[in-house]
């Protein structure tokens, strides 16, 4: 297997290195784009919908004869005429929105989920320089050129065709590797030592899209339980703000793997309060890990894996979270077997695919 990378840009700026370094596989080639022009290159592609001046670099790696060719985050790496690059069968991920959105959320004037598109204004909202080629048909010709686009969920599916991508999509949710393999968890914590309140937890990047600051107030005044704040991001300082005053939420920070496990494990229910329409939340399949139910707001592909599942509760309202959160805390039993229910289905999802790599 053979991948590229380029840097990390958001807003123009690079972001941190890794926590840690990562070993590559050893049948794992990495090529690493890196253009003499800097911030230019990026710039290029993002205004002109090609890979510009790293296109020669581009075609000698694409141009290599693989049997496949999977795209997964192609706008700044090349734009969408570097799906044209290369032969054999292409596949693209489709990990966020940006065949059908220009700031890749579907987010709109970020405030709410998009159901009226006014791509130049929000554009400009988001201090993204206006793509002028997504008014030509430079998009419509490149995704000829994939014989399939993967769907994590089947609302996803849905709205890229409703706004118009004319390509073939197939549904295949994603997964954990790893998950599934019938090892016993560790025992959880009793939920009510006198030293420690219950807590709900949520895991992700701390940005407005992702809802916390709906979150918090309803903690300030919900006493049974405190609210467990995992991840870091650009959004932190309004939320710190926002919990001030209240010792019934906690800011963790950064969690290692082994650390968010733990914390899963422990937590009465994961949360998901998402504003947008996610394509799927991996932090959902990772607290069915350990067997921990999930409670989503419904809206976007999080509620869909929830009732294939049966592995947790949807809400619309703060009333309904509420109740939600009291159903599971009073009830334990209930509370167990909506995890379970995560777990099995996550398992069972794991055991096909397993099979149908064996044939």
């Amino acid at each position: 297997m053979e991948s590229m990378c380029s840097g990390c840009v958001t807003n123009w700026r690079a972001v941190d290195e890794p926590a840690k370094s990562y070993e590559d596989h050893p049948n794992v080639t990495v090529h690493g784009l890196k253009s003499p022009f800097g911030y230019l290159s990026p710039l290029a592609t993002q205004q002109t919908g090609s890979p510009y001046f790293k296109s020669h670099r581009l075609r000698d790696i694409l141009d290599k004869g693989f049997d496949v060719i999977h795209y997964h985050n192609i706008s700044l790496v090349g734009g969408p005429k570097i799906l044209e690059y290369g032969t054999g069968i292409k596949l693209y991920t489709m990990h966020e929105y940006w065949l059908v959105c220009p700031t890749h959320v579907l987010f709109r004037f970020n405030r709410a989920a998009c159901t009226q598109r006014d791509c130049f204004t929000c554009g400009l909202i988001y201090k993204r320089p206006p793509q002028w080629w997504r008014q030509s048909g430079i998009m419509q010709s490149a995704i000829q050129h994939v014989d399939a686009f993967i769907a994590p969920s089947r609302f996803s599916k849905e709205i890229h065709h409703r706004m118009g991508l004319d390509a073939r999509i197939v549904h295949i949710s994603h997964f954990i590797p790893g998950a599934g393999n019938g090892a016993a968890l560790p025992l959880r914590r009793p939920q009510h030592e006198p030293e420690q309140k219950p807590y709900f937890l949520f895991v992700g990047r701390l940005e407005k899209i992702k809802g916390l600051q709906t979150l918090i107030p309803v903690f300030r005044r919900y006493q049974k339980a405190q609210l467990w704040i995992a991840g870091d991001g650009g959004y932190l300082p309004q939320l710190r703000r926002l919990a001030k005053g209240t010792d019934n939420v906690r800011f963790l920070g950064y969690r290692t793997k082994d650390e968010l496990q733990e914390l899963y494990r422990n937590a009465t229910a994961l949360v998901v309060p998402s504003l947008s329409f996610e394509i799927f939340a991996l932090v959902i399949l990772e607290a069915f890990v350990q067997q921990t139910p999930v409670i989503v707001r419904n809206i976007g592909g999080m509620p869909e894996i929830i009732q294939d599942s049966g592995g947790g509760l949807e809400y619309d309202t703060d009333q309904e979270l509420l109740t939600a959160m009291d159903q599971l805390l009073n009830d334990s039993c209930y509370r167990d077997r909506l995890g379970a229910a995560g777990h099995k289905a996550l398992e069972q999802t794991m055991r096909s695919r397993r099979l149908a790599a064996a044939r």
